[in-house]
């Protein structure tokens, strides 16, 4: 059955025209929506290939593709809102380790996921690469963000490759 009205009305940013792109890092625009599937433990995967933000020392462009992966409990973020709020750090001047774990942080504080990673696959700037990768999950997740932990490191081979 198609979500009624009322249960979309908190996502304003969605179908909107005239949305202007915010100039400065902004969680606020972060929305999020009721999953109408909380008792099927599921993963919901974003990939957004252009993310860029600004050294926090040079105020040089970095540019990454950021993966996020979560497992919802009662709310989601909608994905306009989350484009609008990673486009939000365009000009946001700070280490790519931070970047991730902000975003991170942030995705938290609005839906409360049973289980959320972030994985940054920054360009090489200066000769080098980083991909800093942070997870949470709650109580019934610890052994999931153990092994998806020790799968990061393992991964991090391969990416260095």
């Amino acid at each position: 059955m198609p979500r009624s009205n009322d249960e979309i009305n908190g996502c304003t940013l969605l179908g909107s025209a005239g949305v202007k792109y915010p100039t400065e890092y902004d969680p606020s625009i972060l929305e999020t929506f009721k999953n109408k599937h909380p008792d099927n433990e599921y993963l919901v995967t974003f990939n957004c290939p252009e993310f860029t933000s600004l050294c926090p020392k040079t105020g040089q462009p970095d540019f990454a593709r950021i993966i996020i992966n979560y497992i919802p409990r009662e709310d989601m973020v909608e994905s306009k809102s989350l484009k609008l709020y990673l486009f939000s750090f365009r000009n946001h001047g700070d280490f790519h380790e931070d970047c991730v774990n902000i975003i991170m942080k942030d995705l938290i504080k609005v839906m409360n996921p049973k289980y959320i990673e972030v994985i940054g696959i920054f360009t090489p700037r200066g000769g080098i690469s980083i991909y800093p990768f942070a997870n949470y999950g709650d109580a019934d997740h610890q052994d999931m963000v153990k092994s998806r932990m020790l799968a990061a490191f393992q991964a991090s081979t391969s990416l260095a490759k």
